[in-house]
């Protein structure tokens, strides 16, 4: 039996588990899908979702005032997104795949799958990313349960025969310049490698030098819109952090204390609360001695009051009997005798 449930999860007759959500970490049912949508809590993959705003995101081909878009222009503007988007993640870990989805459905539309080598440079991705912005946007991100995208591509898009266009529920991923995706993951890939062959030092260095010589200049990530997770007051006016200074950070350190110190305070809390409900434990104490002593007093009054009771009924019965005598008596004196 657990064999054969083990080989229909998240098939088409595995009737408890939603097979799409299982597919391609979405389903247009949402929340209101009879079948369920087991989240994982650990994957490779990482779900961005709605972060690629596209030019016509209205209607196809078209900008927001109606004028038509050149199909190079649009081309531009995505690879431009995709290697900015790329240079961030990379800092986390070696990245397998970065897929884009070019669907329009709305549980799909703009969708972001970065799939890392290491589940835990993803986890650490994870807590980079959240609570940060992109464009004026929050980033919505979450673990995956895609792993295999071939099984979750649409190969008539793929054929370019696909009827359903835009609202087909598998995905239709936009495609990047071989050029750009070989320098790309080439120098990730050889970025990587030379991290694990040479100390922190020198991968900060090799770091450094890769940046330095891209292709598109040497961009930092908030000047195309990324914003930090958190700003001191002095930096609201729009001004950041010097990129040295981003990159000695570590968001896990950071993340470690901001929970140290909710813990203390719920820890604060916690207590206030405890003695609070100590000072009212004993507020109950006194009314129950209150009311064990109204209890006794009602007690001691009741038997003064059965004691008296108890004494007129002894009155009561000592004056009958004598009267009852004294009638007797009278009685026979009373009586006159028959002669």
């Amino acid at each position: 039996m657990a064999e054969h449930l083990a080989s229909i999860f998240g098939t088409e007759k595995d009737r408890v588990n939603c097979p799409f959500y299982f597919k391609i970490g979405a389903c247009r049912h949402g929340d209101r899908c009879s079948r369920l949508h087991t989240k994982p809590s650990i994957s490779p993959t990482l779900l961005l979702s709605n972060m690629y705003q596209r030019p016509d995101m209205i209607t196809p081909g078209v900008d927001p005032q109606g004028q038509p878009l050149d199909p190079r222009k649009i081309q531009h503007h995505f690879e431009d997104f995709y290697e900015d988007l790329f240079e961030e993640l990379s800092k986390h870990g070696e990245i397998e795949n970065l897929n884009i989805c070019d669907n329009l459905a709305d549980h799909m539309v703009g969708n972001v799958y970065v799939q890392f080598r290491e589940e835990e440079h993803a986890a650490t991705a994870l807590q980079s990313l959240s609570g940060r912005f992109y464009a004026g946007r929050p980033i919505i991100v979450d673990f995956s349960p895609v792993t295999d995208f071939r099984e979750a591509t649409c190969r008539q898009y793929e054929e370019n025969v696909c009827n359903r266009g835009g609202y087909c529920n598998f995905m239709h991923l936009k495609k990047i310049s071989r050029e750009l995706r070989r320098q790309l993951f080439g120098n990730s890939r050889q970025r990587h490698s030379h991290s694990r062959s040479r100390s922190p030092r020198g991968h900060r260095g090799h770091e450094e030098h890769s940046h330095s010589g891209h292709r598109r200049g040497d961009h930092r990530p908030h000047e195309r819109g990324w914003r930090p997770r958190s700003r001191s007051p002095r930096r609201r006016g729009g001004q950041s952090r010097s990129p040295v200074g981003r990159r000695n950070r570590s968001p896990v350190r950071e993340g470690s204390a901001e929970r140290r110190a909710k813990i203390e305070q719920w820890n604060r809390e916690k207590e206030q609360k405890d003695y609070g409900k100590n000072d009212n434990t004993a507020v109950t104490r006194e009314g129950s001695e209150e009311r064990r002593a109204k209890i006794e007093q009602w007690n001691r009054e009741r038997e003064h009051k059965d004691s008296s009771k108890n004494n007129d009924f002894e009155t009561f019965e000592t004056g009958g009997s004598n009267g009852a005598e004294q009638y007797q008596e009278q009685s026979y004196d009373d009586y006159p005798q028959q002669k």
